[in-house]
């Protein structure tokens, strides 16, 4: 069977061809690909486009193979929905196999976050990077085992990398709760005041606040699917049917994206004034 793999390169579209074995040898050639060549920020917007690809095949594959009054055109076509979508998170598996490096340098620059004022931010923070640091070589021994490299069971690695996922969402959480609440205590102090010049400040707290509402969002979703793939009897694990994990994964996605887009626009809009205050100071 062949397969798309959709990315953010201008007219580009690479070829994924299945294995007989089920697991995609083109799609590990074309995620290595994408590592290498794109800048980061395209790159980074490309990932998070293969996510929602991913997650949006799945959630209307997974409507399309529920209906039991489907044609068997719609049965075809769910079920290789379903296919794609497995194998961009196999794409997406492999990607991360070269992440360990770039989370490393940045728990190490992050410290024990001494640039943070709040304490409880900085402890969580610190505990979320050693979660996300061990994640990785969890996954990818468990990946290493399906590709038959290694000769381990690979059950319990799926199980040690979801626990930690599961985990650093958990206290992500946290820690934009905390956010939250630190945001509306500044907010509050400016209204107390009565700061009435300060109004660009506080319209900055409410996109700021906005943005981490956005986030909380996003990881409980995560979170949600998360317990979903722990083992049975653990909470509602094993319950989501496809197309709610689909629905699940494409809103923290199409989250994730929509935040990226706004970030490149404030720094663009940043970049634009810096420049033109530049060249007033120059005239």
């Amino acid at each position: 069977m062949t397969l798309l793999c959709l990315c953010s390169l201008p007219a580009v579209r690479h070829l994924l061809r299945e294995s007989t074995t089920g697991v995609s040898q083109g799609s590990s050639a074309v995620c290595l690909r994408l590592r290498l060549l794109l800048p980061p920020r395209s790159s980074e917007l490309a990932f998070g486009e293969i996510r929602t690809f991913c997650y949006g095949s799945q959630l209307v594959g997974g409507a399309l193979t529920r209906k039991a009054a489907a044609d068997a055109s719609s049965q075809r076509l769910g079920k290789s929905l379903l296919l794609f979508s497995a194998q961009l998170s196999h794409c997406r598996t492999v990607l991360r196999l070269f992440d360990d490096l770039s989370m490393l340098a940045y728990s190490h620059s992050y410290g024990l976050g001494a640039s943070e004022e709040d304490a409880g931010v900085r402890w969580i923070s610190v505990l979320t990077n050693v979660a996300d640091q061990l994640y990785y070589p969890c996954e990818h021994i468990a990946w290493a085992a399906d590709a038959e490299l290694i000769k381990v069971r690979s059950d319990k690695w799926w199980l040690f990398s979801t626990v930690l996922w599961g985990t650093s969402l958990l206290l992500g959480i946290l820690r934009l709760f905390r956010v939250l609440l630190l945001l509306r205590k500044k907010l509050k102090k400016k209204h107390q005041r009565g700061e009435g010049g300060s109004s660009s400040r506080r319209s900055d707290l409410h996109r700021q606040m906005q943005a981490e509402m956005l986030s909380i969002l996003s990881s409980m979703a995560d979170l949600s699917n998360a317990v979903h793939w722990m083992p049975p009897g653990f909470l509602w694990a094993g319950w989501f049917p496809s197309w709610l994990v689909g629905l699940l994964g494409s809103t923290s996605s199409l989250i994730g994206l929509i935040q990226m887009n706004t970030s490149s626009s404030s720094e663009l809009s940043d970049s634009i004034a810096l420049s033109s205050q530049s060249g007033g100071d120059a005239n």
